[in-house]
Parts: C-alpha cells; structure tokens; sequence
C-alpha cells in the first residue's frame, strides 16, 4: 500500500484509515446533531480532520498533551474551519477551566496510558459534560467470562512490555470509573479487528 501524502508537519497511523468509517456509524448515531465535540487524545489529528469532514455542523476541539502530536494535528486539520486549534490537554491532570464540550471522543488512548488517565476522563467527563450528552471510547478491552481474541492478547503483551502501567482494560473496570462520576454505559458496539465502542452518557 502507497503511504499517502502528508501535509508538512503532520504524523500518519495506518490504522485511521481502515477503522474511521467504521467510528463514523457510531458518532452518527451517538453525537448531538449540532455543538462542540472534545477529542481527548487525538494523536495524529486524522481522525479529527476526516471526522471534521463527515460532520461540518459539529465544532471540532482536538487535544493532545504531546507537543509532536498537536503540531501534527495542526497540520492534518489546516483550513477546517470547524477544527479549533489542538489544546494540551493531559487526561491525568487538572484542566483549565473554559474546556467545554457538548460530547467527549477518545479513541485509542485507554490502553496505552496508565490507568490514572482513564480515571481522569471519567471525572472530567462527569464534571463537563451536561446530563444526557455522550462520551464516546473506542480501542481494544477485555470482558470477565469473555475469550479474548489471540490478536488483542498479543497486542496486549507488547503494550505491556513498553509500559508496565498500559494494556487492554476490563469493560466492567471501565463501568465502574465511570459509574463514580454519573456517568453510565448505554451499548456496547463490535468493531472490526476485535476492538469495541463503548458509550456513557451522563446521568
């Protein structure tokens, strides 16, 4: 496969191409039809800049606490715009106090991060977000009484063996962070490659 062109300054995962459309259906279903949407963890800005496009009637506000990542994301979201300068925004850690949102979107960040930053969604979440607007996880998890697909236990290994601190998480771990914070889990949606959409809407 040919690697796209990249706008200078920006940052490519192969992955964004294959599972956005598949993300798209459930912020379809799941996003306000109009309002800011924050993405914590936006990494490359793929996903914002491409999610941007489907959505023009949605206010895009990426983050990120890499300096790299935001500049990349700066770079694929150019002349959107709907898409808000990235902030440096760090899950674990205290917020400034005009972030807003009228839903929150983290896609692949709960597994490659110490547990601490799930925790910290989950309380920034529950304090942002009005009663009955959604946040929106997407990656690999684990269920109790489920089998887990050789290739998440496999990725799972090698995120482990980086950082002892990262690795799949336990959907009813997930549930209960959020559950401290009224935030509660409506569906559970399959993905492809074994990787699911968890949604919570506050209470």
């Amino acid at each position: 496969m040919i690697a796209p062109e990249l706008p200078p300054g920006a940052r490519h995962a192969p992955a964004t191409a294959r599972n956005r459309e598949a993300i798209a259906e459930v912020l379809a279903a799941e996003l306000p039809e109009r309002g800011r949407i924050l993405e914590v963890a936006s990494g490359t800005g793929e996903h914002c800049a491409w999610f941007a496009r489907r959505f023009p009637e949605l206010r895009w506000q990426p983050s990120d606490p890499d300096a790299d990542a935001r500049g990349s994301i700066a770079a694929w979201c150019e002349g959107i715009g709907t898409v808000a300068p990235p902030l440096a925004l760090d899950a674990a850690e205290a917020w400034p106090g005009d972030v807003a949102g009228d839903a929150i979107l983290c896609i692949n960040m709960v597994h490659i991060s110490p547990w601490e930053a799930t925790l910290g969604l989950m309380a920034h979440a529950g304090r942002l977000l009005a009663a009955g607007a959604p946040l929106i996880l997407y990656g690999p998890y684990r269920q109790r009484g489920e089998v887990t697909a050789p290739s998440n236990e496999a990725f799972d290994a090698s995120l482990k063996a980086r950082d002892a601190r990262w690795g799949l998480r336990f959907v009813e771990d997930v549930d209960a962070a959020a559950a401290s914070h009224e935030l509660r889990r409506t569906p559970i949606v399959p993905m492809p490659a074994n990787n699911l959409t968890l949604v919570y809407r506050r209470q």
